[in-house]
């Protein structure tokens, strides 16, 4: 009985629960805008690495190589341009074809 009576005047702590409900609340609300932040800036940014690797020019030739006593043939590859190559990159604009949300669809 003395443990319980020591409980139940103990001050320490929380004092009521919905103190407790209320901070907790409070912090995963915060956390969910957060992670939501932190992945639209990861995919935002993965997007530009992305962008960056497809302006690398991937074409490339060499004419024919003749030696002593062999040779060898040319050869050219030409870097065929993506559906999103077309229109060009805009100084701190988004990653071109990648879309953090998609569009609302109407259910008729």
């Amino acid at each position: 009985m003395k443990v319980l009576t020591q409980l139940w005047r103990d001050e320490l702590g929380f004092i009521i629960s919905a103190e407790l409900v209320l901070v907790a609340t409070i912090l995963v609300i915060g956390m969910i805008v957060g992670l939501a932040s932190l992945r639209d800036q990861v995919v935002q940014e993965l997007g530009d690495v992305g962008a960056a690797i497809s302006q690398i020019v991937q074409a490339y030739s060499w004419s024919g190589i003749t030696g002593h006593s062999s040779s060898v043939a040319g050869s050219e590859h030409i870097d065929a341009t993506d559906f999103c190559d077309e229109t060009p990159d805009e100084p701190f604009a988004g990653p071109v074809c990648i879309s953090v949300s998609e569009p609302a669809t109407s259910e008729t």
